[in-house]
């Protein structure tokens, strides 16, 4: 954990009296401040604050480390911001799906490292929410309609989808004419999103929900499009990974009227002041590749 941002975190909290505020003024999210407070208490060794519902107030060991974290906040303010902002160099660690990884970050990846050769991007593949601070992570790219309150995120695009069959699947088992017929049908699933049923808006803006059986349900999307080209059964799969199947007529659309859930593409990080200037350009490029 950044020793420097702990420090600031603190003396924010000395200063404004609460956890809360001091997370609305860094732009921070609440839970992130508690854990550098924990952090600092861990590594001074002592309680720093005394809490009750009404106010926080300094230990003695939080008074005598508030004038040095003060002080260090003085030392590392007189560094050039404007410098080490302007650099777009160090590391940036992410954190994504392998969908997300292959489909999003990658096509903006390579040409990204290419503009800037000083810089060295780490990806870690993961459907799981993380520890930022934790884990050490600057960027979380995370698909989804239910995003914790509590973290610090933009949202980049829009994840839209397709449910999707093969000739050969069709064929053989026949096209469902409306969302109830597909019950009869072998429904493949993405576990992450779906407890038996599937969600859809139709022609007239409506929500439309069915319930589904089927004999595959997997926490990755690639898996689900190797079955449906297999003509395993009958799948929603991100557009991003099946558009070229489906101009290559090796995957058709089933229920055109019938609009699959779009879910939300974030970006998640620790904090909107103090981004490091590769940070914010890697956001607008992702924000561009997703809205072109």
């Amino acid at each position: 954990m950044d020793r420097v941002t702990a420090a600031e975190v603190f003396n924010r909290i000395c200063e404004l009296g609460s956890l809360s505020a001091a997370a609305r003024a860094m732009g921070m999210s609440r839970p992130m401040v508690s854990r550098y407070l924990a952090e600092m208490e861990q590594w001074s060794g002592s309680r720093l604050l005394h809490r009750s519902s009404r106010k926080l107030t300094l230990t003695a060991a939080g008074e005598q480390l508030l004038l040095q974290t003060q002080a260090l906040q003085q030392l590392a303010e007189g560094i050039s911001q404007t410098e080490l902002q302007q650099s777009v160099a160090g590391t940036l660690r992410i954190s994504c799906a392998h969908f997300t990884a292959r489909r999003i970050l990658n096509p903006v990846l390579n040409s990204f490292l290419t503009q800037h050769p000083a810089l060295k991007v780490e990806v870690m593949i993961s459907n799981q929410n993380i520890n930022l601070v934790a884990e050490r992570i600057d960027l979380a790219i995370r698909i989804t309609n239910e995003l914790d309150p509590n973290v610090i995120a933009r949202r980049l695009g829009d994840c839209r989808s397709v449910l999707c069959a093969s000739p050969e699947y069709v064929a053989a088992h026949g096209t469902p004419h409306t969302p109830v017929q597909l019950s009869q049908h072998n429904c493949l699933h993405y576990s992450n999103f779906t407890e038996g049923r599937w969600q859809f808006i139709d022609h007239s803006g409506a929500p439309v929900t069915v319930d589904i059986q089927g004999n595959l349900s997997v926490n990755e999307s690639s898996i689900l499009l190797d079955a449906v080209l297999n003509h395993a059964g009958i799948a929603i799969l991100p557009w991003l990974d099946v558009a070229p199947y489906l101009a290559e007529n090796r995957l058709v659309a089933i229920l055109p009227d019938y609009q699959p859930q779009t879910l939300g593409i974030y970006g998640i990080y620790r904090s909107r002041l103090h981004q490091p200037l590769a940070l914010k350009l890697l956001l607008e490029a992702l924000t561009a590749f997703l809205h072109q």
